[in-house]
């Protein structure tokens, strides 16, 4: 099989998944794989289309492995997301799109939206099977046999399942799926609808995956997950995510490179905060789902965190590892958010020392409690998402200019391109095969990554 290996974007969302329920980013464009068996012709091939977070797109190499054991070709396979309205607008154009370009494939959609509306997308005359988020990893929903419909009761689901992907960046980094779901009921959020409760994976299991991923060669594993930080919670003992990352630290030494996605600034345990400050091998880059810097709104999001926390959050990761890359999420137009609760997020930004922002513009969800409050308007939440982004393209230039004339320890990802240790863009010489690790000196910088003048 091969696959093609999207262009890398300077600022992706959070490495590894979706962090948690509330952080979840529509990824611009769409992850599109091509996997093709050797000798067959066109019509032969397996699409995936991936809308949505990382967590789908590792997801989708769980889909691809299970449909290709089940003989299925000549299909394309779209793994929706639902997190905002235009990400299903993306799933239902990226479908009709789909059977115009392949009118005699099997059409197949999966993902966030369709577990939460099956019905709805079953209706679609271009759709020929539809999968919630559980059949959508086994390999009998892609059978020739297989029901029209499958959309398990994702609420009623307690346990988790291990899936080992090598990764989808280029095969340098693996991923390992902690836990799903998600406990808490954000007022703009269906995810939990789409991915259920919090289930953990059992930590002797993630440390196995780990091990194996480590055996293949691979240097860098990211720990994902829907609510990472809620990690344990349904656990004999209750442990915590910093326990877990302790374990596989000392359990796999020959680990050289780990990194979490998303975390909830409401959740991270003692024993994470200390091995922020410890270990060099847990990377010095956290992405914290912040939404906004307005206290109010903050409490109308039914967010667990104050402006104030998040600010103190933000210092105390600066203090512990003076280096660390902080990104955020923010979101634009929530409901009743006026101007000077706006200014209140704009300037959050450089009080907490944010580097890499992911921005989005509010878009109402059916049935969430926030499509009840009364909206902002459409050309000003487009206004102020713009403003966000430009707040966060100055901070990525000044995380940039930090590193000008230091070193970086780069991972190979594809030729010409690696990400450092605190996951920001390097170009470097293409003399260097994907997955190796680099030393490199900065030398410069774009508006979209770094320039490594040599190897350190």
């Amino acid at each position: 099989m091969t696959e093609r290996v999207p262009t890398p974007h300077p600022n992706p969302p959070p490495q590894g998944g979706r962090g948690n329920c509330s952080s979840i980013q529509v990824s611009p464009p769409p992850l599109r794989e091509r996997v093709r068996e050797g000798g067959r012709r066109q019509d032969s091939t397996l699409d995936i289309i991936t809308l949505g977070c990382r967590l789908n797109a590792y997801e989708s190499e769980v889909i691809r492995r299970e449909a290709a054991s089940a003989g299925l070709a000549d299909a394309v396979i779209v793994n929706t997301c639902a997190v905002t309205s235009e990400a299903e607008r993306q799933a239902r154009q990226a479908i009709r799109r789909a059977r115009r370009e392949r009118p005699g494939a099997r059409i197949i959609v999966t993902g966030c939206a369709a577990q939460i509306d099956p019905a709805r997308y079953a209706a679609m005359p271009e759709v020929d099977q539809v999968l919630g988020n559980l059949a959508k990893l086994r390999a009998e929903s892609y059978r020739a046999d297989a029901p029209r419909l499958v959309a398990d009761d994702i609420m009623a689901v307690r346990e988790t399942a291990a899936h080992l992907v090598e990764g989808f960046e280029g095969r340098v980094r693996g991923f390992v799926e902690v836990q799903q779901g998600c406990d808490h009921r954000c007022a703009f959020c269906v995810i939990p609808y789409g991915r259920g409760n919090n289930r953990s994976l059992p930590a002797g299991a993630v440390v196995a995956q780990v091990k194996a991923l480590v055996e293949r060669g691979l240097r860098e594993v990211v720990l994902t997950g829907v609510d990472i930080t809620g990690y344990g919670g349904d656990l004999p003992g209750r442990p915590g995510l910093g326990s877990l990352v302790r374990r596989v630290l000392t359990l796999v030494p020959e680990l050289e490179r780990l990194r979490l996605s998303s975390l909830d600034p409401a959740e991270i345990d003692e024993e994470l905060w200390r091995l922020i400050a410890e270990e060099p091998r847990l990377m010095p880059h956290l992405h914290l789902s912040i939404q906004a810097g307005d206290d109010l709104i903050l409490k109308r999001m039914k967010r667990r965190h104050s402006r104030a926390q998040a600010i103190a959050v933000a210092r105390r990761a600066r203090d512990l590892r003076p280096e660390v890359v902080l990104g955020a999420d923010l979101l634009a137009g929530f409901p009743t958010e006026d101007d000077a609760m706006f200014e209140r997020s704009l300037a959050f930004v450089a009080e907490a020392g944010l580097d890499l922002l992911h921005v989005f513009p509010f878009s109402p969800r059916p049935g969430t409690p926030a499509a009840r409050m009364p909206q902002v308007a459409k050309p000003v939440i487009r206004e102020r998402a713009a403003r966000l982004r430009q707040a966060g393209d100055a901070a990525r230039a000044r995380a940039f200019a930090r590193m000008l004339g230091r070193t970086a320890s780069v991972l190979v990802e594809q030729p010409g391109f690696g990400r450092s240790e605190h996951y920001l863009p390097v170009r470097i010489s293409h003399d260097i095969e994907p997955g190796e690790i680099a030393r490199v000196t900065v030398a410069g910088a774009d508006s979209e990554a770094l320039f490594a003048a040599e190897t350190a």
